[in-house]
């Protein structure tokens, strides 16, 4: 009698517990998966490489003299994002003073001390890493700062040299870089017969190419 009694109570238990699972489901309301469209995503193909090597031309405007063509070359090593150091060669040749304009059978210096040679190294910093938006494509680019030091030949005569300025880096691909810079050479020349600071500003342009 107990044995029958024990397995009534068990079925009635049993028929309890899924009449109130079965409640419960029907209670949760069901989830609805939304459906999204997913945006393919293109990740710019950067190089890792940390070296670049750039070809440069510009204007050139030594102090007290007309503006002259300069070529340059630099290369560049990248530490990181934000910093990197720069080797600089650069080769113009100066016109004539305007005290030489203004008499032209007067010449201060002779065709070979008007030759212009710059060797700097430099800190740069990126103080503006970004992208810059052209044509609804996103470019990646720098906006950055640069100073540094070395040596002018110029006048029959060196000169050290300070050399500060900004620049602009727009990544074309993931190998090819064009740029554009503005520099102040500043260096003590004593070429007329005083010792005065002169400012000299080159503007140049070009491409540098990643390695």
């Amino acid at each position: 009698m107990a044995y029958w009694l024990q397995r009534l109570l068990l079925i009635a238990l049993s028929i309890i517990a899924t009449l109130s699972s079965i409640r419960t489901a029907a209670e949760v309301p069901e989830v609805i998966s939304p459906e999204i469209d997913r945006r393919e995503i293109k990740v710019a193909r950067i190089d890792n490489e940390n070296i670049e090597v750039g070809i440069y031309g510009g204007i050139l405007a030594i102090e007290d003299f007309d503006s002259s063509n300069i070529s340059i070359v630099r290369i560049d090593f990248h530490i990181n994002e934000h910093t990197f150091i720069e080797a600089s060669y650069g080769s113009a040749k100066g016109d004539t003073t305007t005290f030489e304009e203004l008499i032209p059978s007067t010449q201060l210096i002779s065709d070979e001390q008007r030759e212009y040679t710059s060797y700097d190294i430099s800190f740069g910093w990126n103080i503006f890493p970004g992208e810059t938006w052209l044509r609804n494509k996103a470019y990646k680019s720098d906006f950055y700062l640069i100073l540094g030091g070395g040596s002018t030949e110029f006048g029959g005569d060196k000169w050290f040299t300070w050399n500060v300025g900004a620049g602009y880096r727009l990544f074309l691909n993931d190998w090819l870089a064009w740029r554009i810079d503005v520099r102040d050479h500043i260096f003590n020349r004593d070429l007329f017969g005083e010792d005065d600071q002169t400012n000299n500003i080159e503007l140049s342009s070009g491409v540098s190419f990643f390695f």
